[in-house]
């Protein structure tokens, strides 16, 4: 089955998810239609760029087909014009089967056209699209427009499709698949001993202070602990400034931002994963972590928060921790109890475990594709 992926950017090295499916959905047999392009075609496929630079006669026509769109699809991202007219074309000639809308803001703007040309679309809900971005009435307006003319909806957790519901967007197709790993490149390797890792950006919704606080105070008189942070972001100086505050310099390590192989390396030797990830003040919350999925892949016991659908992946106790969002102090001691556990072998062994039985993403692309046939009677 011929597939469009349907992405914002295109090529994203750290989109993993997405570039998987690029390259390995139905074989591989997949074409992508991006809003930018970025001239790096690591896949090539035939692509589509919609935000590329209009004719003369699209700019004039933009503001009579912004309200149109607006009154019509409570939206204006959808194409027109010469953009439709060769978007049209493009599915047509590339005979793409059923599109892919890896963001709920893609589905936007592409399921109007895909229902002109009976062209079925599914939207793969992971994360802002579900929670930031659906916080102005107008997007859940929308949103629910947009539902009717959606063949599935899939999401990386549970989480999204109940914060969807609760802003009365639902379908009655709907999935959880998270994106999974490779837990054939992800594997356990030898642990160092009380070695922990932070991945991501240094941004509000990883509250990478508070990771970097708790930490110090954990591992008082753990001499040999020690924590690596892999990211950079806005909050990344104010961070080493406290790692010399809380004099801890000689326990942390910042790496700034690495290739994913680093990464896999880091994971493969460490014995902890921490992440406290909370809701951001405009609302950005994670969908289901990817690096929380390496890292369990990898054999590392998490240490996280009850947050969107991370306690979706962690079991409490048996492969990790978890408190509430900003509760310092419990992740502080939740950090402790973890760096002294007598059976941390035991848990380390049981996160590859469930990694292997959840988050294969070999396993979880066959569900995504027969969730697909199946929708569309071809299973």
């Amino acid at each position: 089955m011929r597939a469009a992926i349907a992405t914002s950017d295109y090529h994203v090295p750290g989109e993993t998810f997405i570039n998987r499916h690029i390259a390995h959905l139905f074989g591989g047999d997949t074409v992508i239609v991006t809003g930018r392009f970025n001239g790096d075609d690591a896949h090539g496929k035939p692509i589509f760029e919609r935000r590329a630079t209009p004719p003369l006669s699209d700019l004039i026509r933009a503001p009579f087909w912004t309200l149109w769109n607006r009154a019509r699809h409570k939206t204006t991202r959808l194409p027109f014009g010469h953009q439709k007219a060769a978007l049209a074309a493009f599915l047509r000639t590339e005979r793409v089967e059923v599109i892919l809308a890896e963001f709920g803001t893609q589905a936007l703007a592409l399921a109007p056209l895909a229902n002109e040309l009976g062209i079925p679309i599914f939207s793969y809900f992971r994360g802002t699209d579900a929670s930031k971005s659906l916080r102005p009435a107008r997007m859940q307006a929308a949103y629910r427009r947009m539902m009717p003319r959606l063949a599935g909806v899939i999401s990386v957790s549970q989480f999204l499709l109940d914060n969807l519901a609760a802003h009365g967007v639902t379908h009655p197709n709907a999935h959880v698949i998270p994106s999974g790993v490779d837990v054939r490149r992800f594997a356990p390797g030898d642990k160092q001993t009380l070695s922990c890792l932070a991945v991501g950006r240094f941004v509000e919704k990883k509250a990478p202070l508070t990771t970097l606080r708790s930490f110090a105070e954990a591992s008082e008189g753990l001499d040999a602990a020690r924590l690596d942070f892999v990211g950079d972001g806005p909050l990344l100086e104010h961070a080493k400034a406290l790692a010399a505050d809380l004099g801890v310099t000689a326990k942390v390590r910042f790496h700034g931002a690495q290739p994913h192989d680093f990464v896999r390396s880091a994971l493969a030797r460490t014995e902890f994963f921490l992440q406290h990830s909370v809701t951001a003040a405009d609302g950005n919350t994670e969908g289901l972590p990817t690096a929380i999925q390496e890292a369990m892949a990898a054999g590392c016991i998490t240490v996280s928060t009850r947050h969107a659908g991370i306690p979706e992946a962690i079991d409490e106790g048996v492969t990790g921790y978890l408190v509430d969002e900003h509760d310092a102090a419990g992740f502080t001691t939740a950090i402790r109890t973890a760096l002294t556990a007598p059976d941390r072998a035991e848990m380390q062994a049981r996160a590859r475990t469930v990694a292997e039985t959840r988050f294969d993403n070999d396993r979880l692309l066959a569900k995504l594709e027969d969730t697909i046939r199946t929708s569309l009677g071809r299973g």
